[in-house]
């Protein structure tokens, strides 16, 4: 309503009691008058209960105050309407602001859905306006990118032309990168980066699960990483959160990507057994 109307809206100062007197007056007489005249009655729809507040209202508006001998609707007729601005073409729509920072994979990330802003951008903080339907990311002041907001469905809203591939020579992370880094530890883990990278539709799109990864992998044994990661591979857990659990319940550390030779036993019964 002030960006409407072109004025600022200010907080009232502290300690001066007299600023806020009239919108709290004009609250309080409101809230008796309607509130008051309502408080015993039952409604069974909003509807119904709109109609009872704007008869309510009305009632306000019609009665003359005796100071000015003059209603509140008259008033208004006189001198506040030709003041008022003509209302916008468009419904308002709520919008949530926030200060967010480009990740190493082009996206930025809002309530676990991501969205993809120009390339030359990584690692730098940009302003996410978000409404129901859409989301816009601007950077200084321009805005740089706009998408559909998502619900549901991939995680992931991409603009190819926010990633070229032949633009990567200029980033700091790329895909070679990561599988360097990952055959560093072995090459199970070698395997499960390259699976990570080729399950996306960009493979800049996995680059936040890979650095996820291998952070995970750093304080921990090589092969014991390995291990997890052709048990990750293996099961087709190829996010942080499914490695993370590999790690935590130790399931990894007895997988073994040989076969378990069969034993031969006095107890264990050849097929004849069964003939």
């Amino acid at each position: 309503m002030a960006s409407h109307y072109g004025v600022g809206v200010f907080p009232a100062r502290p300690k001066k009691p007299r600023d806020k007197s009239k919108v709290e007056n004009g609250v309080r007489f409101a809230q008796t008058c309607i509130l008051g005249r309502l408080r015993k009655l039952t409604f069974f729809s909003l509807a119904e209960a709109n109609v009872a507040i704007g008869q309510a209202l009305d009632r306000i508006n019609d009665h003359l105050m005796r100071r000015l001998g003059v209603t509140r609707r008259q008033l208004f007729e006189s001198v506040e309407r030709a003041a008022l601005a003509s209302l916008p073409g468009e419904d308002y729509e709520f919008a949530e602001w926030r200060l967010v920072r480009v990740s190493t994979d082009d996206h930025v990330e809002f309530k676990s859905f991501f969205y993809s802003v120009p390339h030359a951008l990584i690692r730098q903080q940009v302003d996410l306006r978000a409404t129901a339907r859409t989301i816009e990311i601007f950077h200084r002041g321009k805005r740089i990118a706009a998408h559909q907001r998502r619900y549901g469905g991939p995680r992931h809203g991409t603009d190819p032309d926010h990633m070229p591939s032949s633009h990567r020579r200029y980033a700091e992370w790329t895909p070679d990168r990561f599988r360097r880094w990952a055959a560093s530890i072995g090459p199970q883990t070698e395997g499960l980066v390259s699976a990570i990278l080729a399950s996306r539709p960009h493979p800049e799109q996995g680059f936040r699960t890979c650095l996820g990864v291998l952070r995970l992998f750093r304080d921990i044994d090589h092969n014991r990483a390995e291990a997890v990661s052709a048990r990750a591979v293996e099961i087709g857990g190829l996010n942080c959160k499914s490695i993370a659990s590999l790690l935590a319940n130790h399931k990894a550390a007895r997988h073994s990507t040989e076969p378990t030779a069969i034993v031969d036993h006095a107890n264990l019964r050849g097929p004849d057994y069964f003939h």
